[in-house]
Formats: C-alpha cells, sequence, structure tokens
C-alpha cells in the first residue's frame, strides 16, 4: 500500500462462530428457507457476499438464534462466499474479501455461466433463491468508512424505501461497477419502474467496528418489517437504534478507477468530504484526479487498492 493510501485499521469486531449456521436446511451450504404458508412477499437477507464483512453473518446469525419466522411470505437467509470467510485473518483481513474474484461482480449471465471461479461457482449454488426473491437486503461494511451508507441503486422505488426505514442517515443512488454486476442489481431487481421489486445494499460501516453489527441487526428488522414478513411487536427492541434525525440522498455521477494500480490519494480520505471544484482527490500513475464539480461528495474511498478496482465514487446531493 502507497504512502498516502490509508493505513489498515485494527479489526475489533469478533469472528462469529457460523459452525451451526452454514449447514443451512436447504441442501445448499449457508442457506436457509422459511415459508409461513401465508400469502406475502418472498424476501431474501444475503451476508458475507465478501469474506471479511462480518457485521451481516452477525445479523442473520441472531436471526436464526431468535426463534423468530416469518408470519407471512417466505424468507431466505444466505451466508454467501463461505470460502472466503473461512480465510478470514483477523491480523490480515483484506486478502478474504474473495478467493480468486469479487462475489459482488458477478451476476450477469455470461459469469454465471462460466464456473472458472470459486465465486461464479457459489454465486451459481445461490442463483435460484435470488431469482425467487422480490425483496433483497445485502450487508456489506466497508474498508475505510465509518459512516452507514444506504446504497440504493437508482430506480427511484428503492430510493423511496430507503428513505421510508427511516435510518441510515445516508442514502447513495449509485449504477454499479464497471467490472460486473452486484447481486442487488442483477436481473429484474435493475429494471425501470413498479415491477415488485425492492433491493438495497447496506454498508454498516467500517469492517472492523463492532457498531457495524449493530446497524445490521436494525436494518435487517426494519426491512423485514416493511416487507410485512414480521411485525414490529415481532422483534427485541434492542435491535433497533434510533432514527436518523435526517436524511440525505446523494446520487453518484462517476467512479474513478485505477487500471495500473498505482493511485494516490492526496489526503486520508474517510468519505462524504465535500469538494470545492477543482480540488486535488489524488493522483492515477501520476496524472492528477480532481473535484469536477462544486460540492462534489466522495463516497467510499478504497484501501486496497488493486489494478482495475474502484478507487472512490464521486456524488451530488439530491435531497
Amino acid at each position: 500500500m502507497n504512502s498516502t493510501a490509508t493505513p489498515l485499521r485494527p479489526f475489533e469486531l469478533a469472528c462469529p462462530d457460523l459452525s451451526a449456521e452454514r449447514q443451512g436446511n436447504t441442501g445448499t451450504a449457508g442457506v436457509w428457507h422459511f415459508d409461513s404458508g401465508v400469502p406475502g412477499k418472498p424476501v431474501m437477507l444475503t451476508a458475507l457476499v465478501h469474506g471479511n464483512e462480518l457485521c451481516g453473518a452477525w445479523a442473520l446469525k441472531t436471526f436464526l438464534g431468535s426463534g423468530l419466522r416469518p408470519r407471512r411470505g417466505a424468507l431466505t437467509l444466505a451466508f454467501c462466499n463461505l470460502a472466503a470467510f473461512d480465510r478470514f485473518d483477523q491480523q490480515d483481513y483484506l486478502p478474504s474479501r474473495f478467493v480468486d474474484e469479487d462475489f459482488n461482480r458477478v451476476w450477469s449471465p455470461d459469469k454465471l455461466s462460466d464456473p472458472s471461479s470459486s465465486e461464479r461457482r457459489r454465486a451459481a449454488e445461490i442463483l435460484p433463491w435470488v431469482e425467487r426473491a422480490d425483496w433483497l437486503m445485502d450487508f456489506h461494511s466497508m474498508s475505510v468508512s465509518e459512516v452507514p451508507l444506504q446504497m440504493s441503486g437508482v430506480q427511484q422505488r428503492n430510493i423511496d424505501l430507503a428513505l421510508k426505514l427511516g435510518t441510515p442517515a445516508t442514502i447513495i443512488a449509485d449504477a454499479g461497477h464497471a467490472a460486473g454486476v452486484r447481486m442487488r442489481d442483477y436481473g429484474r431487481h435493475a429494471e425501470p419502474g413498479e415491477n415488485g421489486t425492492r433491493s438495497l445494499l447496506i454498508e454498516c460501516g467500517f469492517h472492523g467496528a463492532p457498531e457495524a453489527r449493530g446497524v445490521a441487526i436494525d436494518q435487517m428488522a426494519r426491512f423485514l418489517v416493511e416487507a410485512g414478513t414480521i411485525d414490529r411487536a415481532d422483534v427485541p427492541a434492542d435491535w433497533f437504534t434510533p432514527d436518523a434525525p435526517r436524511q440525505r440522498a446523494f446520487k453518484v455521477t462517476e467512479a474513478v478507477a485505477t487500471p495500473s494500480g498505482k493511485f494516490r490519494y492526496a489526503q486520508p480520505w474517510k468519505g462524504l468530504e465535500i469538494l470545492p471544484a477543482g480540488t486535488l482527490i489524488g493522483w492515477e500513475d501520476e496524472q492528477p484526479v480532481a473535484a469536477p464539480y462544486d460540492d462534489c461528495v466522495l463516497i467510499m474511498p478504497a484501501a486496497n487498492l488493486r489494478p482495475g478496482v474502484t478507487v472512490v465514487r464521486l456524488a451530488r446531493i439530491i435531497a
């Protein structure tokens, strides 16, 4: 990592024991499915899309341990990239993000039909459950930023749902990644208009922050209540955090990538900084990269600057 990149932070969130949860009850490792037998939405919650993002695994483990089951519709819980999770090392946690390639960039027909990586093979196993879900929440965390972000995508139905949940304070409307399609944007979830689907990707804060676990549990509870899967009275009160005093939405206008892997930051950005036009963000292979407009918001600066990755997203305030 170069001298201007953010140094690796201590990882303080405990690693969950998933020896029981990884068995599942569907015949697919790590996948649990419960059908209420009552009409309602098919809902899916996904964790460990990246093996070093533990907060969502804690949320799903908490739900399974609570004894709660859906009152309406069906609920699927998936601990996704178990092979990457099995490589997790608290002292050196970045390499356990994936095994062969990013699991959250393989959700297109060409990649899903090509079993050339551990992640593509695992995605093909989980695909039938994703295809049947009308409502999907995918739990993630971040390598630098501490502030939870709701990644709504660009469809208005998802932005509206993010605002209705009442927290977190920051909503990011983004179109995804040039490197590949995310699971939350797979198939009909990315279609415009009202088609009955809802999909959100919650970034719960820094990977190793104990607080990220609480954010994940809160978002899980709010999402399931809003979907009608369970009633608010069913949920333990301590699962909820207070509503955000105010929510703001930002629309991503462009993403800064590093083809060379040699990007250097001008400052140790943490995310959500609002910059005047012309402010130097960093250098890509010694070429300066600056804020292209006033009130340019930095979204999710990355710590692991491998060739081809998104370094940071740039956004405007829209609400």
